[in-house]
């Protein structure tokens, strides 16, 4: 077995793949951006609520955190910043008038989702990212 290269950042967690992993990571977080800045006219419409929705989203971006980064400073850090991205969307989403409005369960949606994403640091699912990097870099 190949000794995974130098990742970059100190925070991150010694993938093979680091780079790919964290453009994943950042576009997810810019369809959810996006998602929450289009019109709603433009958006499909989904068979769950509203809220649902913004937990769901939150909680697999912190949850991706926790899969990135090694360090619990990090995950502190990434969550906190996701739940003011959760907030200002929210209050960007007042601001532009195309059909959207701001709603503080929205934020509260998110933020609940950020806490469970989070949670998932306790559990043996926080390494599942660096096994799937792991048994990638194996076949190649």
């Amino acid at each position: 077995m190949t000794t995974p290269p130098r990742h970059f950042g100190r925070s991150l967690k010694p993938f093979h793949y680091p780079r790919a992993w964290m453009v994943l990571w950042i576009l997810a977080i810019a369809i959810v951006v996006a998602g929450e800045l289009l019109p709603g006219k433009d958006l499909p419409s989904l068979s769950m609520s509203d809220k649902s929705e913004h937990f769901i989203a939150y909680a697999l971006l912190s949850a991706t955190a926790v899969q990135l980064f090694a360090r619990r400073l990090s995950w502190a850090f990434v969550c906190l910043l996701l739940v003011l991205m959760g907030i200002a969307l929210e209050f960007l989403q007042g601001a532009m008038g195309l059909g959207r409005s701001m709603d503080r369960y929205d934020a509260l949606a998110n933020t609940i989702g950020v806490l469970i994403g989070l949670a998932t640091a306790f559990t043996p699912l926080r390494d599942l990212l660096l096994w799937v990097d792991r048994r990638l870099s194996s076949r190649n």
